[in-house]
């Protein structure tokens, strides 16, 4: 590979990993599926998350993919509990008040489970009496755990979620714990 040319690693993170290279205790990390040196992750997903990492070794396309003003689009499934009414989804769509600041506007949709979708390890609760349902959502923002955090505010904790896409890039073909380099497959649109 050309040394100028840069490195887009996309990584479909399991459940239970911890999002960086470094020893993490008794805990998975990137280093432990990961082999390579010199990329960075942009953006974190936390350890009981699942879905798709999009690591660099440009830290003009890491800030690019990451920084607010870019309003880079991610894609979540998220599996709450309960189902999700008309009101709540229009909160979530209007922005929701946490702790830290009210949200951006978010695009929010209920949406069928996700064909194809791996089995969790360990699996979600799961209740007798209380359904699930799926939500799709678009964040243009990372606040710490903002999907679960905005869920909960609205009344639908979330009990699993993926992260399918960022910017252009998303998990299609790329089964938990694996990995692809596509450099010099970058998608249109989205200049480095």
């Amino acid at each position: 590979m050309d040394h100028g040319e840069t490195r887009i690693v996309l990584f479909n993170k399991p459940y239970g990993v911890v999002t960086q290279f470094r020893e993490s205790g008794d805990q998975p990390t990137l280093k432990d599926y990961i082999p390579l040196a010199d990329v960075y992750s942009a953006g974190r997903l936390d350890k009981d998350s699942e879905g798709l990492l999009v690591l660099s070794d440009d830290a003009l396309l890491l800030a690019r993919l990451t920084h607010p003003t870019h309003r880079v689009a991610k894609v979540y499934w998220a599996q709450v509990e309960g189902a999700p009414d008309a009101s709540a989804l229009a909160r979530l769509r209007r922005g929701v008040r946490l702790k830290d600041g009210v949200t951006r506007p978010a695009e929010a949709d209920l949406m069928a489970e996700p064909d194809g979708l791996w089995p969790r390890t360990p699996p979600i609760r799961f209740r007798k009496h209380i359904p699930t349902a799926w939500l799709r959502i678009v964040l243009r923002e990372g606040k710490n755990r903002q999907v679960r955090r905005m869920t909960a505010a609205v009344g639908y904790p979330t009990l699993r979620l993926i992260r399918y896409a960022v910017g252009p890039w998303t998990l299609d073909g790329l089964p938990p714990g694996h990995w692809k380099e596509i450099s010099g497959e970058l998608a249109a649109g989205f200049p480095i």
